[in-house]
Order: structure tokens, then C-alpha cells, then sequence
């Protein structure tokens, strides 16, 4: 029987790439996206495409409905994907600005989890795969917003695992590095409304780091980045494994920094970071 998984986030980046994947292999794939028109150029593409806004509890119960009514009421697999960066100091970060992202990059794929459950349990098995990143087990500077999301995502989705231990659901992490996606492209709105950089004590670390990679090393790669392909083999595996990983790292920095969390000193680990 052909297998379902709904994703989100398809409109550019691992998401979509990840979409076109599954559905060359086969699965049914239920691809999501904030915005109706992305919905629209993705179904041109010959996808299967809804509408999901992550930030909004109404739209979300709406997605998964939507993608329940395509399957008959089953879902094999979710793919928790949607997110967007804040870039900024700790000291500039406005509570509401983290509020923000908490909503979309943690609180929505909570709740989407959560109603995601009970099809499962009632089918007797699947597979909750989550996205999180390097910055889920290792901060960096100007990260603060998006690393907390990711942080507090690795340690729900541990729970979950463990809870859901025998219901025949599995839960897996995948954790990547750079990957090459829209993120810090999508993220300079964001930047722009929350962040008062000209008026912070960092100003001027502002202009000599962050902005030149917002702005004018905005396509420059980053070491080691891959394309999202890397993202989707690794995600394949996940969910056609018979035993899947709890977790699957992606890119030569996600392993070379799981390395060194385990084998440094806090310092150390700091020191290196620091360094870039």
C-alpha cells in the first residue's frame, strides 16, 4: 500500500526538495505551505499541496483535516519542518520577538503533533519525524531565538520518544548543519522588525558580522554546506528503516560538534565556538 506523510514547510528549501523526493519514491505526499500561492506553484509542480500556517492553531487543525480527507483518514508520517530564523543579540531580542518564533518554530509543531497522535495510535503505528538542526545540541552567537526553539524541540521530542516507547510510533530527530535553503534570506524581515541594532551596545559588531552576512553575503555558502538532498536521504531512511535512528546527523559540522560536545569542557566548547 502506497504510505502518506504530511509535511510542512514546502515551499523552498529541505521542505520542497524533501516532497519531490518521497513522491518520486512513491509515497503519497501531503506537502503544506503558509502561503496559498506557494500552495498553488507547488501544485502546478504535481504535488499534492494544502495550506498550514504553523502560527496559527485554526489553520493547522485545518491542514491536518485537509491531508486526513486525501488519505481516507490514516497518515503513515508527519515531517515537522516549518521554521524561520530572528537573528539578533540577547541583550536586543524583544520578548515578543521570541514569542514570535516560539510560536511557528516550537508551539505550532507541538500542536500539530499532538493532533497528529491519535491517528497513529488508532492505526497502531508511524512515524513523527522532527527537523531541528546543529543549533539544537550547540548554540552560536546571534542565534539566541532560533537556538532556543531548537533546543527546546530536542528535549520534547526526547520525551515523546520515550513515552511513546511500544505504541508503535516512532519519533526521530534529524539534526542538520548548513544546508543550503531561503532561512537566512526569510530571516531578514524578521531581523528588521524586532531587532534595533542601530541603538544597541553591539552596534558595531552588528555591522562588521551580522549584517554582512544578512546582506551582503547573502549568497555566499557556508563551509561545508550541502544541499537539501543531504537532508531528504537521511529523512528516507527514517521513515523506510525497519529500526529507525533516534537521531541522524546531516553535514561534516553536525559530527564534527556532536564530537566535541561530548569530549570538551564547557570552556573549551566555548573557545572553539568562538572561533568559528
Amino acid at each position: 500500500m502506497t504510505r502518506s506523510i504530511l509535511i510542512t514547510g514546502c515551499s523552498s528549501g529541505i521542505g520542497y526538495h524533501c516532497a519531490h523526493a518521497l513522491h518520486a519514491r512513491g509515497w503519497q505526499v501531503l506537502a503544506t505551505c503558509r502561503k496559498p500561492e506557494d500552495a498553488e506553484r507547488l501544485r502546478a509542480e504535481g504535488l499534492t499541496c494544502g495550506v498550514l500556517d504553523l502560527s496559527d492553531t485554526d489553520s493547522i487543525t485545518a491542514g491536518l483535516s485537509w491531508a486526513l480527507d486525501q488519505t481516507g483518514g490514516t497518515l503513515d508520517a508527519l515531517f515537522n519542518n516549518g521554521a524561520f530564523g530572528l537573528p539578533g543579540a540577547v541583550e536586543d531580542l524583544p520578548t515578543d520577538g521570541l514569542r514570535e518564533i516560539f510560536e511557528t518554530n516550537f508551539f505550532g509543531w507541538h500542536e500539530l503533533t499532538r493532533q497528529v497522535i491519535p491517528v497513529m495510535r488508532a492505526q497502531g503505528h508511524g512515524r513523527i519525524v522532527q527537523n531541528s538542526s546543529v543549533l539544537g545540541f550547540i548554540t552560536y552567537k546571534w542565534r539566541a531565538a532560533y537556538v532556543s526553539t531548537k533546543f527546546a524541540l530536542e528535549g520534547l521530542t526526547d520525551t515523546l520518544r520515550l513515552e511513546l516507547k511500544g505504541s508503535g510510533i516512532h519519533v526521530v530527530l534529524i539534526e542538520p548543519g548548513p544546508v543550503t535553503s531561503k532561512i537566512r534570506e526569510n530571516a531578514r524581515s524578521h531581523f528588521e522588525r524586532w531587532i534595533d541594532w542601530q541603538n544597541s551596545a553591539l552596534s558595531d559588531l552588528y555591522r562588521d558580522t551580522l549584517l554582512k552576512r544578512l546582506y551582503e553575503d547573502k549568497d555566499k555558502p557556508d563551509a561545508f554546506e550541502l544541499p537539501p538532498d543531504a537532508v531528504a536521504k537521511k529523512l528516507i531512511h527514517a521513515l523506510e528503516a525497519g529500526r529507525p535512528r533516534p537521531r541522524y546527523y546531516v553535514t561534516v559540522p553536525t559530527y564534527f560538534m556532536g564530537a566535541m560536545k561530548r569530549l570538551l569542557p564547557t570552556r573549551a566548547l566555548d573557545w572553539l565556538i568562538d572561533k568559528g
